[in-house]
């Protein structure tokens, strides 16, 4: 392959299918960018800029293209190529995630342990939507010191009323309470962090990347999807240790465990950690990142703008909705 013809910024995998998104998500999401340096990433972004402008440096390989573009993708947003904060990134999900998760869990029982524990894992979800949000919508510190505070203490009010309302419930049922909290707070926490997407609009292109105005329905859909995903992401970690303590057990395994309490802290982080290497890539390939939506579904005002404009010419526009 010449590498002055070299499109860096073609999809290497087909984004309109699941497994396509699935191998680009694995490749981005992976944990291991997480630790290296902010001058590696520095480097590797150069080099996709160089790609861009069609001066390649002499002796660079395809594969270290695509490796640079990868720690692009995994460390630079796509709407202002700005580095993202380590936290924030979904290279992040799986350490930043195994640990809180595994810790809401093991601590579910007393309120304070409760509120504590959403509180860190709502203020951890504050940052990744904001971090991965449609960036091409501007928003102020104070809007986003308003959309904190309500999505965490939403969601502290959820948990903590979900905790109360178990208290006298078997053992089992209350361990439902850390995964209906997190999904009842990832429906208020998204939308809030987002918030000025939703009453502002979101810019939505043409097929070419042509920017045709800004839409408020593109935005809920594109919201309303990453709910989803997030949701997604975090079932099957949290649901599965629903067995890890049941009331009366014949099988050998759940015995053992049982014996073993001090470990399950411990279990339980490592095995949120396996879950979260699949589901974090999983979750995200639900739907495309590059969102479409008909231009008949868009509001009147945008719809005849575009109409008047192009004709039949554009029926779909596009939008980046997010993670």
């Amino acid at each position: 392959m010449a590498l002055r013809t070299f499109d860096i910024d073609a999809q290497r995998w087909d984004q309109s299918t699941f497994m396509g998104r699935l191998k680009h998500f694995f490749n981005i999401t992976d944990c291991r960018t997480a630790l290296l340096p902010d001058s590696k990433l520095d480097e590797a972004k150069a080099l996709v800029e160089s790609c861009r402008a069609g001066s390649v440096p002499p002796g660079t390989t395809v594969e270290q293209l695509y490796y640079a573009k990868k720690l692009y993708d995994s460390a630079f947003h796509p709407d202002t190529g700005d580095r993202m904060n380590l936290i924030g990134r979904m290279s992040f999900q799986v350490p930043g995630g195994m640990a809180i998760t595994g810790f809401m869990l093991q601590f579910y029982r007393t309120v304070p342990a409760v509120v504590f524990w959403q509180w860190v894992n709502q203020s951890f979800n504050a940052l990744v939507n904001y971090t991965n949000r449609n960036a091409a919508s501007p928003i102020t510190s104070k809007q986003i010191g308003v959309a904190y505070i309500t999505a965490t203490s939403t969601a502290l009010a959820t948990a903590v009323g979900l905790n109360l309302y178990t208290k006298k419930a078997p053992p089992l049922v209350a361990r439902w309470v850390p995964f209906a909290a997190v999904a009842a707070a990832n429906c208020v926490n998204i939308p809030m962090m987002r918030q000025q997407e939703i009453l502002n609009g979101i810019a939505v292109t043409d097929e070419n990347g042509n920017k045709l105005g800004h839409s408020k329905r593109a935005a809920v859909k594109g919201i309303t999807q990453v709910v989803v995903s997030r949701i997604t992401m975090a079932a099957p970690g949290m649901n599965l240790f629903l067995l890890l303590k049941p009331q009366k057990c014949p099988q050998a395994f759940f015995v053992c465990l049982q014996r073993i309490t001090f470990l399950h802290g411990p279990i339980q982080v490592m095995m949120v950690g396996v879950f979260l290497v699949f589901m974090v890539p999983a979750a995200c390939s639900l739907f495309p990142q590059r969102c479409s939506m008909a231009v008949s579904n868009l509001e009147p005002e945008l719809r005849d703008s575009i109409v008047s404009q192009y004709g039949d010419s554009v029926k779909q526009v596009y939008f980046n909705k997010g993670l």
